[in-house]
């Protein structure tokens, strides 16, 4: 089946990078091809994980958020580059998509290395269904731990390995030890028995994304809660109940939760788009892929070189891939070719229920104000606030 894309634009992928492509085009229209009919708001994926806040707080549906848009539930397939198609698999047809312009934001994926047995036993941390089978999975380590016959096994299902200290294991790790902290209550054999938390990077430090002041006082307040902190380490092998780190460090254990960065969408370099050695599309300052007049990069899945940091590309995140989805929107919008530069406005990050560290416009703000400022700094970009107020 043959149609064309609404307005003239076709957008792959719908997170923060295509989603706001499309909402910022407004009544220009756009179709938008996505395999979940929702954008997820990961900056809070920790809180749902933890039970803070409940899972419909952290998604947004696309119809509601991009009202003018065309939505197509289904993958990208196949680009046909010469004719301006896109061949688009749905659960019930493949549809042929033609467009004017063509924006890719595919997004990233967990990047895994060829541990043995990290497939097989860790616990992905990057979609909402990875956050509500952690948390059950937690809860489940509770009742094995109540039920276990001896004190050894009691003590390896309260242990739980975090490998991988960005902001997402950072922040899972300190939502979830909230959550076992506060379940005890109901747990009253189990109190005596001392859990065991454990973050694991290959870096030197905890949090290298932030300053260091910053990332030191995160890792004290992290320790003081009894958290073992293992940097310049890596993780050798896993086990059904037992991880292996370098140094030949045993850790008896049943939980194994895998945070260790993302890689470009695979399906970028099937498409026949230029990309990099680390699979990013490779785009110019205005976000136009190299070669192509009417194909558009950002995102996760692109290397965005940022005016403003001459020789620099941008992170993986929100902040920035919503910077250059509104840049490229306008750019679309008017015909324009403004190159695209934002500088950083800060990171944030929590460590917990009431405590956080921040650093926003060179103001720095650690414990409740930290968390205050992540939480408030947040909410303004949410997409369900933006939605409402759309």
């Amino acid at each position: 089946m043959q149609r064309e894309a609404l307005g003239g634009t076709l957008v792959l992928g719908g997170g923060f990078a295509g989603g706001y492509v499309a909402r910022q085009l407004g009544r220009h229209g756009a179709t938008i091809v996505s395999p979940e009919n929702f954008m997820l708001y990961t900056p809070i994926l920790p809180e749902a994980a933890s039970g803070t806040l409940e899972p419909r707080h952290v998604v947004v549906p696309l119809r509601m958020m991009c009202p003018h848009a065309e939505f197509v539930l289904g993958r990208a397939i196949a680009l046909d580059l010469e004719h301006n198609r896109v061949s688009v698999e749905t659960e019930s047809d493949l549809l042929s998509i033609g467009y004017r312009n063509l924006v890719v934001a595919l997004g990233a994926i967990s990047r895994t290395l060829p541990i043995p047995g990290l497939g097989e036993h860790g616990l992905g941390f990057k979609s909402l269904a990875d956050a509500i089978y952690l948390r059950n999975h937690v809860l489940r380590r509770l009742e094995a731990a109540s039920e276990a016959a001896t004190d050894a096994e009691r003590r390896r299902e309260l242990t739980f390995v975090f490998v991988g200290a960005g902001y997402a294991g950072v922040e899972a790790l300190a939502e979830l030890s909230d959550l076992v902290r506060d379940a005890m209550r109901y747990y009253p054999l189990l109190r005596a028995t001392p859990q065991r938390w454990v973050l694991v990077d290959a870096a030197e430090k905890i949090l290298p994304e932030i300053p260091q002041r910053l990332g030191e006082y995160a890792a004290a307040q992290l320790q003081s809660r009894g958290v073992e902190i293992y940097t310049s380490t890596t993780l050798e092998g896993a086990e059904a109940h037992a991880v292996t780190l370098s140094g030949d460090n045993r850790i008896l254990t049943s939980t194994l939760v895998w945070t260790a960065g993302v890689r470009a969408h695979p399906r970028l370099a099937q498409l026949g788009l230029p990309v990099d050695e680390r699979g990013r599309i490779r785009v110019d300052q205005t976000l136009r892929v190299e070669g192509r007049d009417n194909v558009w990069g950002l995102g996760d899945g692109a290397r965005v070189p940022n005016t403003a940091t001459p020789g620099q590309f941008d992170p993986p995140t929100c902040q920035h891939a919503l910077r250059q989805a509104r840049r490229l929107a306008k750019n679309l919008s008017s015909g324009a070719s403004r190159p695209y530069r934002y500088r950083m406005l800060g990171q944030v990050a929590t460590l917990g229920r009431y405590k956080g560290i921040a650093d926003v416009m060179g103001l720095r703000f650690r414990g409740f104000p930290g968390w205050f400022v992540t939480r408030t700094y947040g909410t303004l970009g949410h997409p369900q606030r933006l939605a409402d107020e759309g």
